[in-house]
């Protein structure tokens, strides 16, 4: 079986993040590492990255070049696992829509790995967005991520653009379990 424990994050993100910047790669970190950006941490055991749809076939060559094998691939996603274990899993979310082509445009600079790094992260905005339809298209994650997007919105509370959160919740048609989490926080 694969263990996923031992990926080297940091010779992978030194791999990706200059690959990405010599070929102009558009993309923005989610999973995972944007909820430790957000100031939520929790244990993660890959990489995640939103990538404009244009992007995907420069990914793929650079991703197989580094000896990865694809996992599965469609119109919304794409999937790597490295053939030694050291490069662990990375999982590309393919940026197509309006919505996830307008969150590489807000995603912004911020320290990776304790300042080791710097890549383009998505806003605690679109990681909500983005646990919301996670949620609603596999009902097994829904508890697990509106338990993060809770923690988020009680973490970031105060800085929080919430006509966008409010956005998302419609869009998913979850306004209701929206203010559920806004009584919640503010009773506690």
């Amino acid at each position: 079986m694969y263990n996923y424990f031992i990926m080297d994050f940091e010779s992978v993100f030194r791999l990706i993040l200059d690959k990405f910047t010599q070929e102009r790669i558009t993309f923005g970190l989610i999973g995972g590492f944007a909820l430790h950006s957000a100031g939520y941490t929790r244990a993660t055991t890959d990489i995640d990255f939103l990538i404009a749809q244009e992007d995907v076939p420069k990914v793929k060559c650079i991703m197989l070049s580094y000896g990865y094998e694809l996992l599965a691939e469609s119109e919304d996603i794409s999937n790597y696992l490295g053939t030694m274990s050291e490069l662990g899993k990375v999982d590309f979310l393919h940026a197509h829509r309006k919505y996830s082509r307008a969150m590489l445009v807000r995603a912004i600079d911020k320290d990776v790995l304790d300042g080791k790094f710097k890549a383009k992260i998505v806003i605690p905005e679109d990681i909500i967005g983005l646990k919301l339809q996670s949620g609603v298209n596999d009902p097994r994650r829904l508890a697990k991520d509106m338990s993060d997007i809770e923690t988020l919105i009680q973490i970031n509370h105060k800085t929080l653009d919430m006509t966008l959160v409010r956005e998302y919740f419609e869009l998913f048609n979850k306004g209701a379990e929206l203010e559920s989490i806004l009584k919640r926080i503010e009773n506690a």
